[in-house]
């Protein structure tokens, strides 16, 4: 089970640094986002999980935003997992974010493998005429046992 998870992780990792947006590097990070999900079981060719995401851009004084989610991942997932958190990096083409500028659909790369304590890395970009891009500042962090690789649908409102 080692191996799988090893394996899980390294195939995790490639998916996701081969996944990085190249127009992510003319953006600036205008925040964070740090989502908290809910538990879920997945069904060996993909997943669906809630979540609740706080934005806290960089800008002091800069408002502060709350969001629902959910994520939607196709390919390869197996397992069940408990709570987990995730962690973005919110990065638009100016500094300046309108209040609710993060709702929308976002597509990527994700990757996660689990037994026990697991790590997970989800790349996304969309939201409002796909200006943002989403990329893990800190790696998932979850619970449960799971192997899921694949693309990624997160959806925020």
């Amino acid at each position: 089970m080692k191996t799988v998870l090893k394996a899980g992780l390294a195939a995790a990792a490639v998916l996701v640094a081969g996944a990085l947006p190249a127009s992510a590097q003319s953006r600036v990070q205008v925040g964070t986002l740090t989502c908290n999900m809910a538990p879920n079981v997945a069904f060996v060719i993909g997943s669906v999980r809630e979540m609740t995401c706080a934005f806290r851009p960089a800008v002091s004084g800069a408002k502060r935003g709350t969001y629902q989610g959910t994520v939607r991942r196709f390919g390869l997932d197996i397992g069940v997992n408990g709570r987990g958190t995730l962690v973005w990096g919110v990065f638009a083409p100016s500094a300046k974010v309108p209040a609710g500028a993060l709702r929308g659909t976002y597509v990527g790369a994700a990757g996660s493998a689990s037994i026990g304590v697991g790590l997970g890395a989800n790349v996304l970009v969309g939201g409002s005429q796909n200006t943002f891009a989403l990329q893990p500042l800190s790696l998932e962090g979850q619970t449960g046992l799971n192997l899921a690789l694949g693309v990624s649908d997160l959806t925020l409102r």
